[in-house]
């Protein structure tokens, strides 16, 4: 019987995860929302500044190395993207940059509104309509674990990469990748 409940345990638990799912990330039209690199803490300050990287929680020194990590690993995959969008949070923006995967365009859709629940319906639509836009082309984008979860229904770890496909108008999740920092 304890035999029966482990491996329960054990199927209900791995099910959801789809570690290093490479395939996925390799698809056509995949839209990749990654949680920014490690940055310690939670929210940020009460003073909180857009404007101001000094005012935010911003990435540490092995945040810097993850973000460098997982764009060294994606160019060894030869994984390449049509477009790289970021919240303007620093955090997510120096995350975008170190990855090294090309431009960066930074997207007020994609901020946080972890401070601001009440954000969330007009973020997440203004997010979808920026998916939505560029439907069939190979996306990127550095946001913060509520958005990924407003859109996608799952959470991420800092650095974890959630893999969608844009299909009837919603993301469907197809593939997670977390390259540990």
């Amino acid at each position: 019987m304890a035999r029966f409940f482990i491996a329960l345990f054990l199927l209900v638990v791995a099910q959801p995860v789809l570690a290093n799912d490479w395939q996925a990330l390799r698809a056509p039209g995949a839209v990749v929302l990654m949680r920014h690199a490690l940055a310690p803490g939670t929210g940020d300050p009460g003073h909180f500044d857009l404007a101001r990287c000094e005012t935010q929680r911003n990435l540490d020194a092995r945040g810097r190395a993850q973000a460098q990590a997982i764009g060294q690993m994606l160019a060894a995959q030869g994984i390449g993207f049509d477009h790289v969008f970021s919240s303007q949070w620093c955090r997510c923006r120096d995350t975008a940059q170190l990855l090294e995967l090309g431009l960066v365009d930074d997207q007020p859709a994609l901020n946080s509104f972890f401070q601001n629940y009440g954000a969330e319906a007009a973020q997440t639509q203004a997010a979808m309509r920026l998916i939505q836009e560029n439907a069939g082309q190979r996306l990127f984008l550095v946001t913060h674990q509520v958005n990924i979860r407003a859109l996608t229904g799952v959470g991420a770890r800092s650095g974890e990469m959630i893999v969608a496909q844009l299909r009837e108008g919603r993301l469907q999740v197809t593939g997670r990748v977390m390259i540990a920092p």
